[in-house]
This record gives structure tokens, C-alpha cells and sequence, in this order.
């Protein structure tokens, strides 16, 4: 029994013997690929279907996300309301998602309902009709929403940094427009469907107490499917000339939206684990430079934050905040004075062992489960790495010095490097 007049001790995250939990392996019979975590305490499962279909595929705009959409709008036999409802019936949570290189199908269910559920799943998979009518409804209320987001700043500044970062025409750039949604015709979604969906390349995430037959129900399910290998080649981008860019988007606006940005290497440049630590300490959390200078003493947000993109291919360095608009340029000051005390000054070891903990703690936070601890090895797989690089991040946090954060932050945070951008 624990002795319950003593506290217990407190220990620094820094200090946990952190570990991934296996994924398990299982390639279906046509070769796809599954990775599974078999745990927790409740019977729920999450099964995700990845395919590699996302705007990276397309020729034309909105095609991909269109598509992905659409999946669960109707078969040959079910309308888009039989389908819904019989998710429903079973208390099941069906999504789907478009990004750059994939677009996913992800399903929460009883781990009872299982057997129920996969045959409707393939059925979206092998024979989605894309009906006219949900396309139709479909064009409307994107137009419509487009046309209230356009009028909010942040909408707009997420979209412009994007392309001043990669180019209009690189697939990180590509940004929605009214008269996209009309181009978009039937046939050409039926023919990505038939390339990416029905014959492309899927991976397959499943996590929860799963049952003893869920290896044999998905290779009778999606053993017999057809798929191929589908590239996702790198694109070179075309970053904008400019620099420094003002908007004006709303005359009558109070707020700006601030966004400061650079290209950045991808995950598997040997500087990727060293930057997440100094963005940590730069602006990764509520306890940041950034957050602690701009927001607790200037006062001139409610937030800001920098963040490292999490892209296949090229990525990029960010800082995102909302500003009153006459104090936007005061806070963008405020963000390369921080920058420049990170290249000057040696940051204390009590500030660094902060920045540790809280990584740490996070980190912990992100295996606290079977569908976390799955979200894990999704980002390994997809990003074509190996579990080593978990392993590796946590010892780059652990032992990570202050000269190599300051050495690091010469390399990186040089103001010139950045794209600076207010809308307001």
C-alpha cells in the first residue's frame, strides 16, 4: 500500500523511458498494406483507408477534393441517405478527408458492428456513382461558402502564404475559386475515382480492442481489390519574388492577420528534430517567446504560434497571429526581436528544461491509447520513415544543447528568409 501522507515524487518528463508500442504488420493477399494496433480497454475500434489521391494526383482543381467528398453520396443500390442511416444504425462514425498526397475513409465503430460495416465501406470504395444531383448541392454550398470565407481575413491569409511560399500551381499552393467549382464536370471525377480509388494505391490503419477475425474479415473485404503503386513525384516550387506583402481586404476591418513564413527542409533533413525544439521554444507553445512577449506583456494578441508544416515533400517554417491592424507592424517587429535574441543570446537551462518537459509531456499525451499510438505510425509510414525516427526525436530532445539551438537559429531564423504577410 502506498504510504498516503508522503506526496508522491515528481518526476520531469524529460526523464520518462518513453515507448512506441509495435504496429503490426499484415499485407493483405493483392499486397496492401495494414498496420495494426491491437489495444485498450474498451470495445472500439478506428479503421482508416488511405489512399494516395490527393490534389498531388489531380489535373485539374478540386477534382481530388471533390471526389473524396462524394464517396459516400450514393452506389448503384444505396442513396446517400441509405447510406448514412445505416452507419447511423450502428452508431458508427464514418469521415472522409482530401489532402496534398492522400485523401482518406476513416471509420469509429463498436468492435461488435465491424462485420456489419465493411461491406458498405468496400461498396463506397468499388462503386460510388458520383450522382449529378449531390454534385449539383455539392457546387452550391462550396460557392457559398467560399464567399462568406473570402470576407475574413485569416481565410485569406491562409491561402496567400501558401502561395507566396510554393507557387499558385504547386499542389501546397493551389487555393479554391467560384469559378473551380463550376468547371468541375461528373466524368472527371468518375475517372479519378476509377485511377485512384478503384485501382490505386491504398494503406490501411486500424487500432482498438480488435477481434480475433479482423485479419481475415479485411483480406475477404479488400483482399481482392485491384491496386498499383502511385507516385507521389516531387514538384518544384515557384516561391513568390516579393517579400513583404500588405492586403487589403475589408476596408472597414479592425484586425490584421499576420502570417510569417519560410521554406523549411522536410522531416528527413537532419535539422527537422533540432528545429521542432527550438520552435517549441520559439513559438510551439503557450509558454513560448513569442506567446509570453506579443501576447502576456505587449497585450496585442489573444495568440500566436509557429509551427513546422507537416508536409511529404517541402515544408515550411510559420509563424500565424491575428493583430489589431494598428499594431500589426509593432507585431511583426516583436516576432524578429525574438528571432534575434535566439541568434544572440544562450537560452538558460531552466527555460530549455521547460521547453524538454512540455515536449515530453506531449509526446506522452500522443501515446495515451491504441488510436493515438496508431496516429503515430500513420505519420511514420506516410512519411516514409522507420520507427528509429521516434526514438531519435526523443533523444534530440533530451540532449539537445543551447549552442546548437543558438547555431541552429543562425542558420534559420535570419529575417530576410522570411515571406511577411498581413491581411486585413
Amino acid at each position: 500500500m502506498p504510504d498516503r501522507k508522503q506526496a508522491p515524487k515528481i518526476v520531469d518528463a524529460v526523464n520518462f523511458d518513453l515507448k512506441l508500442k509495435k504496429a503490426d504488420k499484415i499485407v493483405l493477399r493483392n499486397g496492401v498494406e495494414i498496420y495494426a494496433v491491437n489495444a485498450g480497454a474498451e470495445d472500439v475500434l478506428s479503421l482508416e483507408w488511405v489512399f494516395f489521391a490527393g490534389n498531388w494526383q489531380e489535373e485539374q482543381n478540386l477534382v481530388a477534393a471533390t471526389t473524396n467528398f462524394l464517396l459516400r453520396n450514393g452506389t448503384s443500390s444505396k442513396t446517400a441517405f441509405q447510406i448514412n442511416e445505416h452507419f447511423e444504425y450502428y452508431g458508427a462514425y464514418l469521415n472522409r478527408a482530401c489532402y496534398n498526397e492522400t485523401a482518406t475513409i476513416t471509420l469509429h465503430c463498436l468492435a461488435k458492428h465491424v462485420k456489419e460495416l465493411l461491406p458498405v465501406v468496400k461498396e463506397l470504395i468499388t462503386d460510388s456513382v458520383m450522382p449529378q444531383d449531390e454534385l449539383d448541392i455539392y457546387k452550391q454550398n462550396m460557392k457559398q461558402r467560399l464567399k462568406v470565407s473570402l470576407k475574413k481575413s485569416d481565410f485569406v491569409a491562409n491561402r496567400m502564404i501558401d502561395v507566396c511560399l510554393f507557387g499558385e500551381e504547386h499542389p501546397y499552393g493551389k487555393y479554391s475559386k467560384a469559378e473551380d467549382f463550376d468547371a468541375l464536370n461528373r466524368q472527371q471525377l468518375l475517372d479519378f475515382y476509377k485511377k485512384y480509388y478503384q485501382q490505386g494505391k491504398l494503406i490501411m490503419f486500424v487500432a482498438g480492442k480488435l477481434p480475433a477475425d479482423m485479419e481475415q474479415m479485411l483480406d475477404q473485404h479488400f483482399g481482392d481489390l485491384s491496386y498499383n503503386n502511385i507516385a507521389t513525384d516531387p514538384i518544384l516550387a515557384n516561391p513568390a519574388v516579393e517579400k513583404k506583402i500588405r492586403i487589403t481586404n475589408d476596408p472597414e476591418g479592425v484586425q490584421g492577420s499576420i502570417r510569417i513564413a519560410r521554406p523549411f527542409p522536410g522531416r528527413k533533413h537532419p535539422d527537422f528534430m533540432k528545429a521542432m525544439v527550438l520552435n517549441a521554444l520559439f513559438g510551439g507553445f503557450f509558454g513560448s517567446r513569442l506567446m509570453s512577449n506579443i501576447r502576456e506583456d505587449k497585450g496585442y494578441t489573444y495568440g500566436i504560434h509557429s509551427y513546422l508544416q507537416n508536409h511529404v515533400h517541402d515544408s515550411a517554417w510559420m509563424v500565424s497571429t491575428e493583430a489589431g491592424k494598428d499594431v500589426c507592424e509593432a507585431t511583426i517587429s516583436e516576432v524578429y526581436k525574438e528571432m534575434k535574441d535566439l541568434r544572440e543570446e544562450l537560452v538558460d537551462e531552466e527555460e530549455l528544461l521547460l521547453v524538454r518537459n512540455y515536449m515530453m509531456g506531449g509526446i506522452l499525451g500522443d501515446l495515451d491509447g491504441p488510436f493515438q499510438i496508431i496516429a503515430r505510425w500513420k505519420n511514420i509510414v506516410l512519411n516514409n520513415l522507420t520507427e528509429q525516427y521516434f526514438y531519435d526525436s526523443l533523444q534530440t530532445i533530451k540532449t539537445i544543447s543551447a549552442e546548437e539551438l543558438r547555431q541552429l537559429a543562425q542558420k534559420y531564423l535570419q529575417p530576410e528568409d522570411f515571406y511577411e504577410l498581413v491581411v486585413v
